[in-house]
């Protein structure tokens, strides 16, 4: 199974995960091109050579309008050194706040944000968009509609964060014009990516947040910032001995729309490496990693609830039994157990996605009779499916093929089989026969 892996032991942030993903492409320079020609109002993508503690990677450089907000950042913090005694921990996404006298607030969700009072010569736009402006710049690309509407979908994550770290509606949230457009380039640059990639599956470390705290208009912010951590719920996160934002809202935002899982590594074969680097130095190498390879079927982390129950009819049981299996439980099944009072009962297992364990608790709960629920956490392992299609004299049979961790194996449908036995009056064992023959 085609399997991406993204390491995030130095967090994430959109040009470091665009910068990761280019570098696995064997044609970088037609990707950077295809960006460039898209029509992003003022943006102009670079992919520049980068090292890190000796590792060499690339760099997603963005201007907005020839403006590199990488060197801003750099002057400023020049700036705030001489203008402070306390030092500012500067990202390495190069994050800026602008502290505007507007009559209405705005919030910055970009990757390349920078702390700072405009009290220079060299004043950005002060324009500034909301939602609806950045949705329509999303409609207006020239790329496919599945990639609009993962860019809608992740813009929608960092814009109901600030959301609620502002405690206003989204709809009264504005976004710097500059910050905006090199965050809607990073987003699109990323969600193109992982399309040409086209991984089967995508998981990524638990997540490095950074330690300290970060300075933005609205003054002194702890890390992770409130709209990272809203974005984060979930996501197995850390800090560490690095002080500064490791980890950006929309490097969060692309995080929580792309992988499936944050886990250790599985065994994969890797067959390509991409490092995508900051702009800062640490004393450890500034960058996501990005793996792409091979691995044998399909590891994820799934919720097991349990109840004991010895109070329903069978028939209740098979109707809530029913229920659970609607609402895409991945597997559900009782066990005869002794309970309080020598009574028989039924342990009932179901067992279901992380994201649908709410919605399974409350079913759970509708439709039988306990009174608590235990709920687990487990790796489930599975082999990599896929359908075959057969046709034979008496109609079409499909063939369940599975393989990975050493192991293949293949199965016809018995609903398929037992039509034809039907049909043509045989026995299950000759329907099969005839399948196999094809």
């Amino acid at each position: 199974m085609k399997t991406l892996y993204l390491d995030c032991s130095m967090g994430a942030a959109g040009d470091m995960l665009t910068a990761a993903l280019l570098e696995l492409l064997p044609d970088r320079e037609a990707f950077v091109s295809r960006v460039n020609a898209l029509g992003l109002p003022g943006i102009h993508m670079e992919a520049v050579p980068s090292v890190k503690c000796g590792i060499y990677g690339t760099h997603s450089k963005i201007t907005v309008n020839g403006v590199d907000e990488a060197d801003l950042m750099a002057e400023h913090e020049h700036e705030h050194h001489h203008d402070h005694e306390h030092e500012h921990e500067h990202d390495h996404d190069h994050e800026h706040h602008h502290d505007h006298d507007h009559d209405h607030e705005h919030h910055h969700d970009h990757d390349h944000e920078h702390h700072h009072h405009h009290d220079h010569d060299h004043e950005h736009h002060h324009h500034h968009s909301s939602l609806a402006d950045i949705q329509a710049i999303i409609d207006s690309l020239a790329v496919d509609d599945a990639v609009k509407a993962d860019v809608t979908a992740v813009y929608t994550l960092i814009a109901e964060a600030e959301s609620h770290a502002h405690n206003m509606p989204v709809t009264d949230i504005h976004f710097h014009e500059v910050g905006t457009m090199d965050a809607v380039a990073d987003v699109t640059a990323v969600c193109m990516l992982m399309h040409e990639i086209a991984p089967d599956q995508i998981f990524a470390s638990p997540v490095h947040v950074g330690s300290g705290h970060v300075h933005c208009a609205h003054g002194i912010l702890p890390v992770p910032a409130p709209a990272t951590a809203y974005i984060l719920r979930g996501v197995p996160i850390y800090s560490g001995n690095i002080r500064g934002e490791l980890c950006t809202p929309t490097g969060a935002a692309l995080l929580k729309h792309f992988v499936k899982a944050f886990i250790p590594m599985p065994v994969m074969a890797v067959s390509a490496i991409g490092y995508g680097m900051g702009n800062k130095d640490f004393e450890q190498a500034n960058c996501v990693r990005a793996l792409l390879g091979e691995t044998e079927g399909s590891r994820e982390t799934v919720t097991e609830l349990v109840c004991t129950i010895d109070d329903m009819t069978a028939e209740a049981v098979g109707f809530a039994t029913e229920r659970f299996w609607e609402a895409g439980a991945l597997d559900v099944y009782t066990i005869p157990i002794q309970m309080k009072k020598n009574r028989p009962g039924l342990l009932l297992e179901v067992m279901c996605r992380n994201s649908d364990k709410d919605k399974m608790l409350r079913l759970v709960f509708k439709h039988t009779t306990t009174l608590g629920i235990r709920e687990y956490t487990s790796a489930r392992h599975t082999l990599t499916r896929e359908m075959e299609t057969i046709e034979t004299p008496g109609g079409i049979v499909h063939r369940k093929k599975a393989s990975g961790f050493g192991t293949s194996r293949s199965k016809l449908e018995y609903e398929d089989l037992a039509k034809i036995a039907r049909e043509n009056n045989i026995s299950l064992a000759e329907a099969a026969a005839i399948a196999n023959r094809q």
